[in-house]
């Protein structure tokens, strides 16, 4: 474990210049995509990674000029917060948002729950590619980035998916400088990720810089929470304590934020986007490995689903 940095070199100004070519090449991406694809539509979620993508969207193509639509596959077991201010922000750009729910392909007998309490995170792979197939999607923009995962370091910019939604590792397309393959066959489709070569500290210091607004739950608040195998497990209708468990009121906020049932708040007092950032250079544990519940059961968890089509 790295020890932890000294006070004054946190009390350094860090520098933003990266941020310029970062961000001119997340543009460049998103203005790819327009050109390139028929049908191609931008995964958002509320969450950090998507609201600092569609900054950079409005930046490409300005305020309600979006040329695609926006897509969420809701599980049904979203933080309310978020899915709140998801429709807020779409509101505010006048972009046209498409929600599927993982509720409704329960309903159609696609998806079905080992146990009424199972987490319906991984399903929500089964409900999105029911959506690529109700719109025809042939490109799907995502915000992840390399730095969340080992199976995501793996991912090229373009992704490309088979008939089945399938993610074949060996079958990714070289990408030499800003040269990219998109050719597809019937029924096949592009996963794109114009952040991927962002860090968490990178996009901490990007939603600084442009004062980009998030849910509230990414900052420090007062929740009632239980300690389970080293995370601290929000106490919900959906994930009340176990027997045994004590519920303590800590002082947390959210990493990432997703499905309730599989999502874990840190402890932290930060208030604002440059208290975290102090936090992010100091963390050495990547957001995914401190809150996710999903990606402890194995190494290969998260390279799993997306060999299943998951985002």
């Amino acid at each position: 474990m790295n020890a932890p940095l000294p006070l004054h070199a946190l009390d350094a100004p860090l520098s933003h210049a990266h941020l310029d070519a970062l961000e001119e090449e997340t543009i460049f991406l998103l203005r790819e995509v327009a050109a390139v694809f028929e049908r191609p539509t931008l995964l958002f979620s509320g969450g950090k990674d998507s609201l600092v993508m569609l900054h950079c969207a409005e930046k490409a193509f300005g305020c309600g000029r979006l040329p695609y639509p926006l897509l969420m596959i809701d599980t049904g077991h979203n933080f309310p917060e978020v899915t709140a201010f998801r429709d807020q922000r779409a509101q505010e750009l006048g972009a046209d948002l498409i929600v599927r729910s993982v509720e409704d392909s329960m309903a159609r007998g696609t998806v079905r729950l080992s146990r009424p309490d199972e987490s319906r995170n991984a399903h929500q792979s089964v409900t999105l590619l029911e959506a690529i197939e109700e719109f025809r999607f042939d490109a799907l923009i995502g915000g992840a980035r390399r730095d969340e995962e080992k199976a995501r370091a793996k991912e090229r910019i373009f992704s490309h998916r088979d008939s089945f939604g399938q993610w074949q590792p060996k079958q990714q397309r070289p990408e030499l400088w800003t040269l990219f393959n998109t050719r597809l066959q019937p029924g096949e489709h592009f996963r794109v990720f114009p952040i991927s070569n962002w860090t968490e500290l990178d996009v901490w210091q990007y939603i600084a810089r442009e004062n980009i607004a998030l849910p509230p739950l990414y900052y420090a608040h007062q929740r009632e929470v239980v300690e389970r195998r080293g995370l601290l497990v929000p106490v919900t209708p959906l994930t009340p304590p176990r027997d045994g468990e004590v519920v303590q009121t800590r002082t947390v906020r959210f990493r990432t934020v997703g499905d309730i049932t599989c999502t874990c708040p840190v402890e932290s007092p930060a208030a604002s986007a440059l208290d975290i950032v102090r936090e992010t250079v100091q963390a050495n544990v990547s957001e995914r490995g401190a809150t996710r519940m999903d990606d402890q059961t194995s190494d290969a968890s998260m390279e799993k689903r997306k060999l299943e089509g998951y985002f």
